[in-house]
C-alpha cells in the first residue's frame, strides 16, 4: 500500500513534467534510475506531498465504495425491502426502513437488540424488517429454522415474541430452550418440529444468505437503514445519527 502512496506521489510531481519525458517504458535505463532518483530526493524534502496524496486515495475509495453500496442496493432493492417472508414490524408505514441481518448466537446481536427495540419504540416511524441470517453454527441455523417455523404456523406476533426470548436469551441456545419456549408459550413443539424443516424454511434462509452475499455482508449484526449500509454493531445514538441523516438526504 505505501508503495502505492509513493507511485501518486511520483505522479503528482509528474503532471510538472511533460509527458513524454515522464513515459516509463519509454527511458533508456539511466533515464529511469534518474528519474526515480529525482522522484525520491523530492519526496524526501517534501514529504507532505505523501500526505496529500494519501487523503486523495482514501476520499477516492470512499467515494467508489458508496458507489458500488448504491448500485448493490438498487440491484437488490425488492429482495431487500419487500421480500414477502421476513417479519416486517415496527411502523409498516415509516418513513424509514431499517433491515437487520441478524444471528440468534451472535453476541453483537444481542447487545444492540435492546438499542434496536429503543429505536423503534422512541422513533415511531420506523419500519424494521429482520432478516434470518445464521452464520454461527448448528444452534444459529436451529434458531432462525424455529422461529420462521412460529411464525408460519403462529404469526407474526409469535414470531415477534419467539424472537425477543432468543435476544434476551443468556447463554447457549439449545433443543431444550426451543422446547420449553413452545412449552411456556402454548405452541404445539412437534408441529414446530416439522415444519422447521420444511423447505419453504429452507428456501427463505438460502435466500437471505444469497442476498447477504451479492451485499458484501459477512458478519453480524448487520443493518441496512434506508440507503446506508451498516456493518457491524452500533450504539442507539449512532442508529439515530444514521437515521436522521437519511431523512435529511430525503429532504
Amino acid at each position: 500500500m505505501f508503495r502505492s502512496f509513493v507511485m501518486a506521489s511520483a505522479l503528482c510531481l509528474a503532471t510538472a513534467i511533460p509527458a513524454a519525458a515522464t513515459d516509463i517504458d519509454a527511458m533508456t535505463d539511466g533515464e529511469r534510475n534518474a528519474f526515480r532518483a529525482e522522484v525520491r530526493a523530492y519526496l524526501l524534502e517534501n514529504p507532505e506531498v505523501l500526505m496529500e496524496a494519501i487523503a486523495v486515495l482514501e476520499q477516492r475509495r470512499t467515494q467508489d465504495t458508496a458507489q458500488a453500496e448504491v448500485a448493490m442496493l438498487e440491484d437488490n432493492r425488492d429482495e431487500i425491502f419487500n421480500d414477502g417472508y421476513s417479519f416486517v414490524g415496527g411502523n409498516p408505514d415509516g418513513d424509514i426502513t431499517v433491515v437487520e441481518f441478524l444471528d440468534y448466537q451472535c453476541s453483537f446481536c444481542k447487545r444492540a437488540f435492546p438499542a434496536v427495540e429503543e429505536l423503534l419504540a422512541s422513533d415511531g416511524n420506523i419500519r424494521f424488517i429482520v432478516k434470518e441470517f445464521p452464520i454461527l453454527g448448528e444452534a444459529s441455523v436451529m434458531g432462525s429454522r424455529y422461529a420462521l417455523a412460529v411464525k408460519n404456523l403462529y404469526g407474526d406476533d409469535a414470531y415477534k415474541t419467539i424472537h425477543d426470548e432468543m435476544m434476551s436469551l443468556r447463554g447457549s441456545l439449545t433443543p431444550q430452550t426451543i422446547v420449553r419456549l413452545s412449552e411456556d408459550l402454548n405452541f404445539d413443539h412437534d408441529d414446530i418440529r416439522v415444519e422447521m424443516e420444511s423447505e419453504e424454511i429452507t428456501t427463505i434462509i438460502d435466500a437471505n444468505r444469497a442476498l447477504a452475499e451479492r451485499l458484501q455482508i459477512q458478519g453480524t449484526p448487520s443493518f441496512v437503514m434506508g440507503d446506508s449500509f451498516v456493518r457491524g454493531f452500533l450504539e442507539l445514538d449512532q442508529m439515530r445519527q444514521v437515521i436522521a441523516s437519511e431523512r435529511q438526504e430525503q429532504g
